[in-house]
């Protein structure tokens, strides 16, 4: 395997083990990562002379499969949404493209509660903008006392004491 493609997959690997509560296996002679014993990405064998890379890509899948070093992975998974890339120096996959896949696959695979860890449910983070603005909100509003507010109360009585007098 040439240095470049070598140094790839040991920086894909690295990552992948830092994702929450990973570990690795090597089924059928191959390098799988897991994530609570399900297989999120699976790295080759470490003596093949290319680099092999096959992922769970629910997003993604599709734009990934126009590559040309890409395609549905065998064994009917493919048709689940996931993808195998053979790569090589000339293949000229970005090591930011990879994790990115990886990191996909990952909260693919991975229980909500850990995938939530590597990227945030976005109905999530709104939620929590949303409650801390209003906590925000409410707070400055304590702070503040309304006069403008009691006094176009008052002045509102007052009026309709002078319309009621005159009938």
């Amino acid at each position: 395997m040439p240095s470049s493609v070598r140094t790839l997959r040991t920086k894909l690997r690295d990552f992948a083990l830092a994702l929450p509560e990973v570990h690795e296996d090597l089924p059928w002679g191959e390098r799988a990562l897991k994530v609570k014993n399900k297989v999120f990405v699976f790295l080759g064998r470490d003596m093949d002379e290319d680099f092999g890379l096959s992922v769970k890509l629910p997003t993604s899948h599709k734009s990934a499969l126009r590559l040309p070093f890409t395609s549905p992975t065998g064994y009917g998974l493919g048709k689940s949404g996931w993808v195998s890339a053979k790569l090589d120096d000339r293949s000229q996959a970005s090591f930011e493209m990879l994790r990115d896949w990886v990191k996909e696959s990952y909260c693919a695979v991975a229980p909500k509660g850990l995938a939530d860890q590597v990227v945030p449910d976005p109905s999530k983070v709104k939620a929590a903008k949303k409650a801390k603005a209003k906590a925000a909100k409410e707070e400055s509003g304590t702070r503040k006392a309304k006069p403008e507010g009691r006094a176009k109360s008052a002045s509102l009585a007052v009026g309709s004491q002078k319309r009621s007098s005159r009938r």
